[in-house]
């Protein structure tokens, strides 16, 4: 099996900076997803802090080292990656003013022969179109989240909750962080949704897989999903990672950036 990827930001209707990141290493099959907050500066100062330290760091055990790594030591590595980025967000929050209070979110993919070792924080998310069937294969670390599990909201109530962006985890903010991981099966064929709740706060579910579904090639898809946000009102900024598993080929890695501004 080979990987395709593509990945987007967008500023959004409302937003004047991008404080999405993204990044991706097609020879690692690592791809990176972070979503800031703290501010005008802040949060794209620690999104970028992530996204470039994990995939620099990261990436680079991946691809020599960890070639012949084990699931679990994959695992660790993703740990110790993303709590040596932890430490340098808070250690960057607390020794200049301009960034108090600044943090992320992540969501963090290895694509290993075992499977897709998928890790995240926060609430933005990681989908998978397999078949036909959509379904979220995270679950976010939030008050709504938290207020659904014990049965205070509906699934159906929480879309008008007011509380939609009440993370209760994120990178940066404290000393150590908790990255939430698990192994999934891949098959060839299936398609890997990550990104920001500029993405999932926009559309449905229900709507994400129909785009999905309606498009053949990934910048289309990308594209789609991107328009489909800014008109329900792009009301933050938008960032996305595709991946595609298939069964022969060549692993291709792309990036888009139709309205906002790339990432640097």
């Amino acid at each position: 099996m080979t990987l395709e990827f593509f990945s987007a930001t967008d500023v959004g209707r409302q937003r004047d900076n991008n404080e999405d990141s993204v990044a991706v290493d097609e020879e690692a099959g690592l791809a990176i997803l972070a979503d800031g907050m703290g501010g005008y500066a802040a949060g794209e100062v620690a999104s970028q802090m992530l996204t470039g330290f994990v995939c620099a760091e990261l990436g680079r055990w991946l691809r020599e080292p960890g070639k012949q790594a084990k699931a679990g030591d994959v695992k660790r590595a993703m740990d110790i990656c993303v709590d040596n980025a932890n430490r340098a967000i808070f250690n960057a929050a607390n020794t200049n003013p301009r960034y108090t209070g600044m943090g992320t979110t992540l969501v963090l993919a290895v694509f290993r022969p075992e499977g897709l070792l998928l890790g995240h924080v926060g609430d933005s998310r990681a989908y998978r179109l397999r078949a036909g069937q959509f379904a979220q294969i995270t679950r976010d670390h939030s008050l709504l989240q938290e207020q659904i599990d014990a049965g205070l909201l509906t699934a159906e109530e929480a879309a008008f909750s007011n509380n939609k962006n009440l993370v209760t985890r994120a990178v940066g903010v404290e000393d150590a962080v908790v990255l939430e991981l698990h192994l999934h099966e891949v098959q060839p064929g299936d398609i890997y949704l990550m990104c920001s709740d500029g993405l999932s706060d926009m559309l449905s579910d229900a709507r994400l897989a129909q785009i999905l579904q309606g498009n053949t090639l990934l910048p289309e898809m990308a594209q789609s999903l991107i328009t489909a946000a800014n008109d329900m009102g792009g009301r933050d900024n938008i960032a996305l990672i595709l991946v595609r598993i298939n069964s022969q080929g060549r692993v291709e890695s792309r990036g888009w950036w139709p309205f906002g501004r790339r990432n640097r």
